[in-house]
């Protein structure tokens, strides 16, 4: 047997039957496929200490299963992959066995990265689920897709393998459907167009920045719909349905066309970036404004998704109005700058 074992002190039983997308692999591959923050050398370790069956017979390390099989497993070490359970805001919107759906604040990145180890809305689901379940770490939420640290709005997170395969194929074949509210600079005088411009890498600034200008590097094609659903003096509310995936897409697309975010702290018109002074907040954008957004925050929401339940196959559509700050920021534009078109009412 591999090292030694440190017992928990009430060992986590489970019984498990082999499903057809795991027909065949390893015992330690079919348990960590289910219980995500545990290593194959941790799994290993139980299965060589006696602690699974298969079919009611001991299992042995290299052994493999196939579908219909009845695996007992005794979790009796804890997990070695956990990520650290915090504290961290965010807003339940659903909750099923087999997903989350949560509305998440601006300011909070979805997943360790960096030099953000901590404080990841990661994070705080792990202390969610641990707080729902029986033991810590039993669950590990599975992000399948993710929103800009300081974009705020609707994400789906998978609590299952299987629904963590099948929605990641969704969003990669493109059947999830995701609306954002955005509140740009300027006046868009069309009601609903359609942003058809490749994204890339930006080759003038960091390469952790997009462009859509000729220049990108390795741009893939990328396209926006968007409705103009309230005009006020010098902005623009709008819905945007990005058709394609790109990082920063929304930003980069509305930049590119001269009407970048309210609050973007890198992305300006037709492909330029904003110099240091406006990325530290001090703008002219947020000093013109009442109730200017924090540093950093720019006017985005991911406001609906919409998607097949993994399992069920069942369409589930998922809304979430403007937050506060950003609720404020259009109020005050209502007010001082009285709209002088409106196409309709927002959220």
């Amino acid at each position: 047997m591999p090292g030694t074992l440190t017992p928990m002190t009430a060992p986590y039983s489970a019984l498990l039957i082999v499903e057809a997308e795991l027909h065949g692999v390893r015992i330690d591959s079919f348990l960590i496929k289910h219980f995500r923050n545990y290593t194959s050398w941790r799994m290993q370790r139980i299965v060589a200490a006696g602690r699974v069956t298969i079919n009611d017979e001991l299992a042995t390390q290299t052994q493999r299963v196939f579908v219909g099989n009845q695996v007992k497993v005794a979790l009796i070490e804890p997990p070695d992959k956990l990520l650290e359970a915090e504290t961290v805001p965010f807003r339940l919107v659903y909750c099923d066995s087999w997903l989350l759906v949560v509305d998440k604040p601006a300011g909070v990145i979805a997943h360790p990265t960096g030099d953000f180890q901590l404080g990841t809305l990661a994070n705080g689901l792990q202390a969610y689920l641990d707080e729902h379940t029986p033991l810590p770490g039993l669950v590990r939420p599975g992000l399948v897709h993710r929103l800009d640290r300081q974009t705020s709005g609707l994400m789906v997170i998978a609590t299952h393998h299987r629904a963590h395969a099948e929605l990641s194929d969704a969003f990669e074949a493109g059947r999830v459907s995701k609306e954002y509210l955005a509140l740009v600079e300027g006046t868009i005088v069309v009601d609903d167009g359609l942003i058809d411009l490749p994204i890339g890498r930006s080759r003038s600034v960091s390469r952790a920045l997009m462009s859509a200008r000729g220049d990108a590097l390795n741009a893939r094609p990328s396209k926006t719909k968007f409705t103009v659903e309230e005009r006020f003096a010098e902005h623009t509310l709008v819905r945007a349905k990005p058709m394609t995936g790109r990082n920063h897409q929304i930003r980069v697309h509305f930049a590119q066309i001269g009407h970048p975010l309210v609050g973007d702290e890198f992305y300006d018109t037709q492909g330029t970036f904003k110099p240091w002074r406006q990325r530290s907040g001090d703008d002219e954008t947020s000093s013109m404004l009442d109730h200017p957004l924090k540093p950093g925050r720019h006017a985005l929401h991911a406001t609906t998704l919409s998607f097949a339940h993994p399992i069920t196959g069942v369409w589930l559509t998922f809304r979430s109005p403007l937050p506060a700050d950003l609720r404020r920021v259009v109020d005050n534009l209502r007010t001082r700058q009285s709209p002088v078109a409106s196409c309709s009412s927002h959220e």
